[in-house]
């Protein structure tokens, strides 16, 4: 359909009033000697009317041609054809039509042309203001019939009334305002035949104006201001008055100073000009409409100014409720989106809870990925396959068999179908990616028509999409006969949205059995080990049959050297300070022998960290206990004896350095104190074997005290941690404000009992330290020799290279460690002084050996300088000789 403006184009409105001459009524039987003439001027007033004779017979009512002639204070006379009189005066043909209703209204509607009704009203309607009650009644007396005026103006606007309705429709099909206005300014330019027109919007600022063109491309270095003093459509939009002129220089200005730089767009040849301002329903003016005529073609008069008054009045009415229409629309779409989102969310969020929250397995979470995306769509049948990208097949352990039953596993000997993933519609879409909404299946050459010819089941409607998961196709979800019509696209955005959610499902679903399978493998290995890991019946037997002796004396004492023990001998001698300690009234005695049996099983035969030193560390925290009787709680006394057997359980020989920088399976689990973590954890899990809970007589509160203290104990056995406990210590002892009750020095001290337990090599007896530091630095030494395999450079203290340094090396040790926490321990713990003597003379042996290294360093290098000085004067009593023989 055209638009409105282009209708009024071609349509022509009718011109404002101008005399038609020459055209006559067909019931009028004028004379060759007098001119006809229909209806009186618009030039004509009122008053003039009262001094004019109607002549002639051009109407009915003389039955001949008429003129009108100015008779000013004469009445002119005459004879009559067929006997009516030759002259009627004004008075009487008012009475006629005022009694003659009837007769008026079908002469008009016969025989005067639409455009002189227009004209007319438009003319009633300036001058509606002049016309009083009274002549109205003259009018419609109570002896006149009925007016049919609706019918009278219906035709009169008959065709701006379909215009109009075009023009309504046009606004009510355009979303954007400025388009609106600006086929409005068209139809009114055309409507009073300007030449030309100009559509003016303001700035959001309402401060200046901008041209408005169709194409929407807007120069936004030329604006107006919205005042008066600089153009007409400026003004008008400042004032909201309407401007109709016509005084326009030749150069496009204006004499008023109101307006002197006339039109803002200039145009050559102006000569007329209409602006008038757009006004919103709230008063605010949003633009100015600017009309003009070019020299030639008339001016715009008040006729043009009603006219253009009444489309944008019309405009603005329809204009108004269009935008509240596409508003409510618009909210009502925007509702119905939202209300949809929502269902959809809430479907989603449904999936997500019974799919995630109930992972059990493949093939559950596969029915409710059918079941959920049947509801979905609402499709009589679904199908997921998965994509075996191995076999290039698609393949379903789950089926929908078409009995109402919904989703049914594969049967036994039918365990799952599987096809070439080329093959059928589900196999397209697996291969391209592509999603596919076929209407009708059995016209899609690549629907499999044998399935329907088995079953008997009719599939008229497909929807298939495939599954991604990081870029990949996973599966393929059909969905088959959708209950109530065809799948849209609708179902096709809202099943592309629940497909995300199942890739991850079945991702999720995948790594379960991943997991499930690596859990089952975990607890067999996990049986294997604990087989292995665990005292053998014989050995409890063995240890069980021995009886404890009723004292050892000498394992109170600090000098005792637990590598003079044989290695059958320990155990017992662990029971024998667990009895001293605690007593067996608590503690099961099988329990207390199976636990130590494997706790010493669990040792690795590495030369330094074993179970010889782990049994060593036990009995320095006993010897502590036992001269520091009630610094310690019942509880803590357990969990530091307990601690130091177990606290180097599985060691493999290396530190944690070498376990991180070689980036081991346990570097990976615990990334601070990682050989201390893995030492609870070993003593966690002994615990929890059968038959090996020590504990098990405690209260829960008490369990979880000594596991805690426990811990912490073995924790704090990581030399990296000692500085830092060592400092806070000193500065609180050195401050005089330690106090046992408080919990965080209990903690510090605990944690340098620890340290102290596990370097109380260096307390024993020098010959029995000096062996045991060989044996330390053994194991220093196959670390470095590993280190240099993996073409690392070892620390000097671990490159067998270097072994003559080891005196020295111990002397650095023991100055830097070992005796700032003896110091430290003997100031809150005076009973362990024989720790820190022994420490001291073991120092003094161990300098003793570095200077007397030192002074054989320094006699070796004296007799090479001896032997060199020998050598020399050899060399030269041997030059002569030759010198004297050659002579001879």
């Amino acid at each position: 359909m055209s638009s409105p403006a282009r209708q009024v184009g071609t349509r022509r409105l009718p011109p404002l009033p101008l005399h038609k001459r020459g055209a006559t009524s067909p019931h009028a039987k004028p004379l060759r000697t007098q001119p006809a003439y229909v209806g009186p001027s618009s030039r004509f007033s009122s008053a003039t009317y009262e001094h004019m004779i109607v002549t002639g017979q051009s109407t009915p009512l003389s039955n001949g041609s008429s003129r009108i002639h100015a008779a000013r204070g004469s009445q002119l006379s005459g004879d009559s054809i067929d006997g009516s009189p030759e002259h009627i005066y004004p008075e009487q043909v008012k009475a006629y039509l005022n009694e003659n209703p009837t007769f008026l209204e079908e002469y008009v509607l016969n025989n005067v042309n639409q455009e002189d009704l227009e004209r007319w009203l438009i003319r009633r309607a300036q001058r509606g203001s002049h016309t009083t009650t009274k002549d109205i009644g003259k009018v419609n007396s109570s002896n006149s019939p009925p007016r049919r005026l609706s019918r009278w103006k219906f035709c009169v606007h008959k065709d701006k009334r379909k215009m109009l309705q075009e023009l309504t429709r046009d606004i009510h099909r355009h979303a954007n305002k400025a388009e609106v206005l600006n086929e409005l300014t068209d139809c009114i330019a055309s409507a009073i035949n300007a030449d030309g027109s100009h559509l003016y919007l303001l700035e959001d600022n309402s401060m200046e104006i901008y041209l408005y063109r169709p194409s929407n491309l807007i120069d936004n270095t030329t604006r107006w201001k919205v005042d008066k003093g600089s153009t007409i459509a400026g003004f008008v939009a400042h004032s909201l008055q309407t401007v109709c002129t016509s005084e326009i220089t030749a150069d496009g200005h204006h004499k008023d100073p109101k307006y002197p730089d006339g039109m803002a767009v200039k145009v050559g040849n102006i000569h007329s000009i209409l602006a008038l301002p757009i006004i919103q329903s709230n008063g605010e003016c949003i633009g100015v409409m600017e009309m003009y005529k070019n020299h030639g073609n008339g001016t715009f008069g008040e006729e043009d100014e009603e006219i253009a008054n009444s489309y944008l009045v019309w405009g603005g009415i329809a204009l108004y409720y269009a935008e509240q229409s596409n508003s409510k629309l618009m909210e009502k779409e925007m509702f119905q989106n939202i209300q949809r989102q929502r269902k959809l969310n809430e479907f989603l969020l449904a999936v997500t809870k019974s799919i995630f929250q109930d992972i059990v397995s493949m093939d559950a979470v596969i029915m409710k990925i059918m079941n959920y995306a049947q509801r979905l769509v609402n499709a009589d049948r679904a199908s997921l396959f998965l994509c075996d990208t191995k076999t290039r097949e698609l393949y379903a352990r789950i089926f929908d068999v078409g009995n109402g039953e919904g989703p049914q596993p594969a049967t036994k000997s039918q365990k799952e179908i599987r096809f070439p993933m080329e093959k059928g519609i589900a196999g397209h879409v697996a291969s391209s990616g592509e999603t596919l909404n076929i209407p009708d299946a059995y016209l899609d050459g690549r629907f499999n028509r044998d399935v329907d010819i088995q079953t008997g089941y009719v599939t008229k409607t497909i929807l298939c999409m495939p599954i991604y998961i990081r870029g990949n196709i996973i599966g393929v979800v059909q969905m088959v006969n959708k209950r109530n019509g065809v799948f849209t696209k609708s179902d096709e955005d809202s099943f592309e949205t629940f497909a995300v959610y199942c890739g991850l499902a079945l991702h999720h679903a995948k790594l379960y059995d991943k997991i499930r399978r690596s859990e089952q493998k975990y607890r067999v290995a996990l049986e294997v080990l604990s087989y292995h890991s665990q005292c053998t019946e014989d050995e409890y037997e063995e240890l069980r049959r021995v009886a404890l002796p009723e004292t050892a004396p000498e394992v109170a004492r600090y000098e005792f050297s637990p590598w003079n023990l044989e290695e059958e001998a320990k155990p017992l001698y662990v029971l024998c300070m667990f009895r001293d300690l605690f007593g067996l009234t608590n503690f099961d005695y099988d329990d207390l022998c199976r636990f130590t049996l494997s706790v010493r099983k669990n040792y690795r035969k590495v030369p330094y960290h074993n179970w010889t030193h782990a049994f060593s560390v036990a009995h320095a925290i006993y010897t502590v206990i036992k001269t520091s009787p009630g610094m310690f709680t019942h509880s803590e006394c357990l969990a530091l004896f307990v601690a130091c057997l177990c606290h180097d359980l599985d060691h493999r020989g290396k530190n944690n350095a070498f376990m991180v920088n070689n980036a081991t399976p346990l570097a990976a689990v615990y990334s601070t104190s990682t050989m201390e973590h893995h030492h609870f954890n070993q003593t966690v899990t002994i615990l929890q074997h059968e038959g090996h809970n020590i504990f098990r007589n405690l209260t829960a509160d008490e369990y979880k005290t000594v596991i805690g203290e426990i811990k912490h104990a073995i924790l704090a056995t990581d030399l990296a941690l000692f500085f830092g406990n060592k400092d806070k210590l000193k500065a609180i002892v050195d401050s005089g404000k330690f106090d046992w009750q408080d919990q965080e020095h209990r903690l510090l001290s605990k944690s340098i009992a620890m340290t102290a337990a596990d370097l109380c090599a260096t307390a024993k007896p020098f010959h029995v330290s000096q062996q045991v530091v060989l044996n330390i630095f053994e194991e220093f030494w196959q670390q470095g020799d590993e280190e240099k395999a993996h073409g690392r450079q070892p620390i000097p203290m671990m490159d067998r290279d270097r072994a003559h340094e080891l005196p020295a090396n111990q002397v650095g040790f023991i100055v830097g460690i070992c005796m700032p926490c003896y110091e430290l321990l003997y100031r809150i713990l005076p009973g362990s002084k024989p720790m820190l003597d022994g420490t001291s003379k073991n120092l003094q042996n161990w300098s003793a050996l570095v200077a007397k290294q030192k002074a054989e360093e320094e006699n070796k290098k004296e007799n090479e300088k001896k032997d060199m000085k020998i050598e020399n004067v050899k060399k030269k009593e041997s030059e002569p000789k030759v010198v004297k023989a050659e002579k001879t």
